[in-house]
């Protein structure tokens, strides 16, 4: 008869051998991964912008350094920069943006003035920190007070395996937790524990050295594309009136793009033909035309269209965008194409543009304040009148094959996260931590799991799990395999 005993190590042994042929071997560790191009969205509080634009406040805030709107209530920071360890789930992004309260007037300032400003997510060992520049006016004395990269937020990455990914990052609505530092940084208009806006981000991953050539444009950013195609260009000597190149960026207007992606349209704007989207602004491209030094005058055609739809009839598309500047004044058109209003090379609208003069080969306008025209107010249905202030154009037009245009704020090449983190359930995370104390090795599903899992029957009980990578792919793990 054959003891119990002898039967457990028996099963044992198969068990070892089985887990020895059938895992893999020890691969070498993953080279960290820049990060390169991305965006992230948050609200910060929403409740706090409703008190500060509302009848208590009486305030406003101003959006700084590219940053943009999205939703209802996010702000958009962008251009990501900064590492990914795909073996450990080890990752930091820097963001670029901020955007600056005020609030409660007196006198020639503001009671309440708090600036939030280069946001930075931390992940590392299953936690993650959110940190930003913060500058902010204590409540009550009004000291003012200028930090650097405050532990604003603490990030809830329960139900989020941020290993083995790929690229692009992607994650969204992480729920978000002031921390003690930050409730102090806050001007101490909320105390430590209190729930934040959550957090969703996007990064781009540049190319591993590694890869073969072949692998082509895969992980590269828009931008890298565009400097490609313009370090080709031959360099050629200077041909008076001709444009090498030229790009205008154009928001439309920041609270249009509110209503259209808001709760009341509840729509979207697509871009086609080579546009960018850069956030707070459109970029229309490889632009092509003529410019007179003399006269100051331009003559430019852009390529890239927008068009934008939504709830109660919305629809509106914008193409063959120009730009022509005469005596001083400049004049944006495009070709309309609405429910009410169809007209080619309908003027938009009109900016200041004095003294067009080139500077190491480059015409550059910055935000010059830009007003609706006739014919743009009947492109948007009546929505806005003729003179109402339109965001901002800026133009830059590269009169030498060497100039280079200014960058676009990176929104990296994904708009859409897929990874969701889930707030943890306190019963569900002590089971699974009783269960992980008898957990043994993961074992790839799609080589011989049936046969080790029927020959460790007789000792164990798995209890398999879903865990989400940060790139939202979905893979089968057991309790404590990662």
């Amino acid at each position: 008869m054959v003891s119990v005993r002898a039967v457990r190590v028996s099963v044992a042994a198969v068990f070892a051998v089985l887990t020895a042929a059938l895992l893999p071997a020890p691969a070498a560790h993953a080279a960290d991964r820049t990060v390169q191009g991305g965006r992230l969205d948050w609200g910060i509080k929403s409740s706090f912008q409703s008190y500060v634009t509302g009848p208590i406040a009486k305030g406003s805030w101003m959006l700084t350094g590219g940053a943009a709107t999205a939703g209802g209530s996010q702000f958009r920071f962008h251009s990501a920069k900064g590492s990914y360890d795909p073996g450990s789930g080890a990752f930091s992004a820097g963001y670029t943006g901020g955007v600056h309260f005020v609030g409660h007037k007196k006198g020639g300032g503001y009671e309440l003035d708090l600036t939030v400003s280069r946001p930075t997510v931390r992940i590392s060992g299953g936690s993650g920190t959110l940190y930003a520049d913060m500058v902010s006016k204590e409540k009550g004395t009004g000291k003012v007070t200028n930090t650097a990269q405050v532990p604003l937020a603490s990030l809830n990455l329960s139900g989020v395996n941020m290993k083995g990914g790929s690229g692009p990052i992607a994650l969204t609505n992480i729920p978000a937790t002031l921390t003690s530092q930050g409730a102090e940084a806050f001007a101490g208009y909320y105390t430590a524990g209190t729930a934040l806006d959550p957090v969703s981000l996007t990064a781009d991953l540049a190319a591993d050295a590694s890869e073969k050539p072949a692998a082509g444009d895969k992980g590269r950013t828009g931008q890298d594309k565009d400097k490609d195609k313009k370090d080709k260009k031959p360099a050629t000597k200077d041909k008076a009136g001709r444009i090498e190149d030229a790009a205008v960026d154009w928001g439309v207007r920041r609270t249009f793009r509110e209503y259209v992606s808001g709760s009341i349209a509840k729509g979207e704007w697509k871009l086609a033909a080579g546009a960018q989207d850069g956030g707070a602004i459109f970029r229309f491209p490889e632009g092509k035309g003529t410019y007179d030094a003399e006269e100051g005058a331009l003559d430019a055609k852009f390529a890239g269209s927008v068009r934008f739809t939504g709830k109660h009839g919305l629809d509106l598309g914008l193409d063959k965008v120009a730009a022509r500047v005469k005596d001083g004044k400049g004049t944006l058109y495009a070709d309309v194409d609405s429910k009410d209003f169809e007209k080619k090379q309908a003027p938009l609208v009109t900016f200041a543009a004095k003294d067009l003069k080139a500077k190491d080969g480059l015409i550059a306008l910055t935000e010059v304040p830009a007003k609706l025209t006739a014919d743009g107010a009947k492109a948007f249905g009546g929505m806005y009148k003729a003179g109402t202030a339109m965001d901002p154009v800026s133009l830059a037009v590269a009169l030498d094959a060497d100039a280079k245009l200014p960058v676009l704020p990176d929104l990296g090449s994904s708009a859409t996260p897929t990874a969701k983190a889930k707030k943890a359930d306190p019963k569900t995370e002590n089971a699974a931590a009783s269960s992980e104390s008898d957990s043994f090795p993961t074992v790839p599903v799609a080589v011989g799991a049936a046969v080790l899992l029927a020959a460790a029957a007789a000792l164990f009980v798995v209890r398999g799990r879903r865990t989400r990578t940060a790139d939202g792919t979905e893979s089968d793990a057991t309790p404590g395999s990662s």
